[in-house]
């Protein structure tokens, strides 16, 4: 079976197309802009030069057809028909305490879908374009939902509960959900093989780190707890997002600096993290090449996020009762390195040392820790869009 696995954003569509026989990727693509003139698509398919088209896109279900169109393309396509996709799997954000699992995509699940609009309002709704434009064109095949939530499901309720008054837990669904759940479900399945022991009996730590970041406990198979909550504000610094406050600042800004709750909700998702402290970048790049060239801002912003990625090392090896590996992916964690020394740096007591030889890679499954290193630290790139193919490819056969 041929799976075609979609991911839309508020102006993207990203794909892939999967041949399950083997899990080879025979293409991959994505169109940016879709809505806002100037739309492109650039698709990749497998052994065949990359090609860009430039056609201005007015909403999801056009930009659907477009990729259609280059899938099935004699020159520069994938397949020969659309027949031959069997399943198509789309990434959702947010499914709320609904879903801890991946479902075919019927009407009750997209209620669900819409009704988390108020918990992802940048991520639902285009992912629930996405679905619905899929359908349009691809009726005959199964649409299958995988929510980036569900693997964090099995967090108990004293770790996902926030001390709040418990009403609005019952009447608002006010909880910690935890989000890049297939990024952690994927490198924390990878890290048990190269432990080789039983997924079930491990204690794993995950650093998903790019410009959103998130770490999830996941002890015996299950997830302990997770770094963001409600939304994916709360927990490590980010690009762009504050993560961990004390909430009082929120009302002291608002008050001092003349904001409404939307400008509030901007300043602390949009406008701090990386960039705000620093005055340079969101991107860690930048502010890595900044740091290294004095500047004092940069460097404090470094610190500060790095310091944040361990003090929550220090809480889950708490909750976890021991590690056996930490599992750095994603843009940041698979490929700075200067990063992953400093987090890992002066927590022998732990039981964490790296070997900094061994650490000089970028985007490679490797094992940097030391030999005598009591947790392994694994680098293992992640593959989102796999863990949807195989679901889907699951729930459809």
């Amino acid at each position: 079976m041929k799976v075609l696995v979609v991911n839309c954003g508020s102006s993207s569509l990203k794909y892939q197309v999967f041949d399950m026989t083997d899990e080879s990727v025979l293409a991959k693509g994505l169109v940016d802009r879709v809505g806002i003139p100037g739309t492109t698509l650039k698709h990749e398919p497998a052994g065949k030069d990359d090609v860009l088209i430039k056609e201005d896109m007015p909403d999801h279900t056009e930009a659907m057809k477009m990729v259609l169109n280059v899938l099935v393309n004699p020159e520069y396509g994938c397949i020969g028909d659309m027949s031959e996709i069997g399943a198509v799997g789309h990434r959702v954000v947010h499914g709320g305490e609904e879903f801890a699992y991946s479902v075919v995509i019927d009407d009750k699940v997209k209620k669900v879908i819409r009704d988390c609009f108020d918990l992802a309002p940048l991520h639902n709704p285009p992912n629930l374009m996405g679905i619905e434009a899929c359908q349009t064109l691809m009726p005959n095949v199964n649409h299958v939902a995988v929510f980036d939530t569900a693997f964090h499901q099995t967090m108990a309720p004293a770790n996902f509960v926030y001390a709040l008054p418990y009403d609005v837990y019952t009447q608002y669904k006010v909880r910690r959900y935890g989000f890049h759940g297939t990024s952690h479900f994927y490198v924390s399945h990878r890290a048990a093989k190269l432990l080789g022991k039983y997924y079930g009996f491990c204690k794993i730590i995950t650093l998903h780190l790019g410009n959103g970041a998130s770490m999830a406990a996941i002890k015996d198979g299950k997830v302990i707890s997770t770094s963001m909550g409600l939304t994916p504000l709360e927990g490590l610094v980010m690009g762009t997002r504050s993560g961990d406050i004390d909430p009082a600042i929120v009302f002291f800004l608002m008050e001092k600096l003349g904001m409404d709750a939307n400008e509030a909700n901007s300043y602390f998702n949009k406008k701090s993290g990386l960039l705000g402290l620093s005055g340079v970048s969101n991107d860690l790049r930048d502010v890595l090449e900044a740091a290294d060239a004095g500047n004092e801002r940069a460097k404090l912003a470094l610190d500060v996020y790095c310091n944040a990625i361990k003090g929550y090392i220090g809480k889950y090896i708490a909750m976890l009762n021991g590690c056996d590996c930490l599992v750095f992916t994603a843009g940041v964690g698979e490929n700075a390195i200067d990063v992953r020394e400093h987090i890992c740096k002066d927590m022998d007591n732990l039981g964490i040392k790296m070997d900094s030889k061994k650490n000089k890679v970028r985007g490679k499954e490797i094992d940097v820790a030391t030999e005598d290193s009591k947790v392994r630290i694994f680098i293992i790139p992640t593959n989102e869009e796999l863990v949807i193919a195989r679901d889907t490819f699951n729930l459809s056969k």
